[in-house]
């Protein structure tokens, strides 16, 4: 629906006023008032005609006197030349009305919106800044990982999505909505300083996804799990386990090796307390049996490709099925734009008609 402030123009309204008025229906309204300033071109045109008649007259008084001048030029002046002007301009004004999209009267339909209720919880731990030697891209993951979801967006037709970030804890960065630039607004924010809290807890992150899903009545739910980490809450199975009890879905992807990958710091790589460098590692076998207990899938990130797109088309809507989420009532406007090209034909027509 056009937002009202467009509408707040001093032509718009005696303008809805008077078709309303002629056509006698319930309701009447330009479709693109944006484009209305297009009729200050009327008057431009009206203002052509005058001098051009004008010039005209000036070089037929240098042709002949005024009484020879009237003989030869019966029926191309006076009241002759000024209905044709006025035909012309309504005709050329009716074109320029027709191209704002004239709509008149209206019919209620309903709207149903079915998909999909979709968490996606990110891993922002400070191993997200590693960047994999396999990968082509050189980008750190945490970076991949907001493309990834960006892209993702463009697939997601008709569905709910949240987002999630956890380290050492966890906290909803955006409930469910079906505002997916709102979604992406939050994508864009992710950061390993989000949460100062440092490691993975796994578990935190599973128990905020579900709790986002408690003011949803939707059953198709499911969590989209992104990490590069191993677990160090130690309560990641049991969360898996209230995951399927509730019937939700946890499809993981891994990012990184088990043979790790060094972490980046503000001077050089991180080192533990006895110099030596700290590697994150990536905990398969916890992951994948997070995603078998819970009847999702679990893909390792090969090359640097996360492929969210695939795992949501494969994974998340293959295996659940769209239930509707919205349903209301809108208005269907009737197009009458047709109704002012057949007045702009007419006037022409009859212009072209007269003696």
């Amino acid at each position: 629906m056009r937002s009202p402030s467009r509408l707040r123009r001093p032509w718009v309204a005696p303008l809805l006023v008077a078709v309303t008025a002629l056509t006698g229906c319930e309701g009447a309204r330009i479709e693109h008032p944006d484009r209305l300033w297009l009729l200050w071109l009327v008057p431009l045109a009206a203002l052509g005609l005058v001098a051009a008649r004008r010039r005209a007259l000036r070089h037929l008084a240098r042709f002949a006197d005024e009484g020879l001048l009237e003989r030869l030029t019966v029926g191309r002046g006076g009241r002759g030349s000024v209905w044709g002007a006025a035909l012309r301009l309504i005709a050329f004004g009716a074109l320029l009305l027709s191209l704002a999209g004239l709509q008149v009267g209206f019919a209620w339909e309903e709207v149903r919106r079915e998909g999909v209720d979709l968490v996606v919880a990110v891993d922002v731990s400070d191993s997200m800044l590693a960047e994999d030697g396999d990968a082509s891209d050189g980008l750190p993951r945490i970076e991949r990982a907001r493309r990834e979801l960006v892209d993702l967006l463009g697939v997601l037709d008709g569905d709910r999505v949240g987002l999630v970030a956890f380290s050492g804890t966890a906290f909803l960065e955006c409930p469910l909505t079906l505002d997916h630039g709102a979604f992406a607004l939050f994508v864009d924010n992710l950061d390993t300083d989000l949460i100062p809290t440092e490691g993975t807890d796994l578990g935190a992150a599973l128990k905020v996804s579900l709790d986002a899903f408690e003011s949803s009545a939707n059953a198709s739910r499911a969590i989209l799990l992104v990490t590069d980490g191993e677990d160090h809450g130690g309560r990641v199975l049991e969360r898996a386990e209230r995951a399927r009890e509730a019937g939700v879905p946890v499809f993981v992807i891994g990012i990184g090796s088990e043979a790790g990958a060094p972490i980046p710091g503000r001077r050089g790589f991180k080192k533990d307390r006895d110099g030596e460098m700290v590697l994150t590692r990536l905990d398969e076998p916890t992951l994948r049996e997070v995603a078998l207990r819970t009847g999702g899938v679990y893909v390792r990130s090969v090359a640097g490709d996360l492929d969210l797109e695939r795992v949501y088309v494969e994974g998340v809507r293959a295996t659940l099925e769209a239930r509707e989420l919205e349903s209301r009532q809108r208005r269907r406007w009737h197009d009458r734009f047709q109704w002012l090209l057949g007045l702009a034909v007419a006037m022409l027509m009859v212009e072209g008609l007269r003696p």
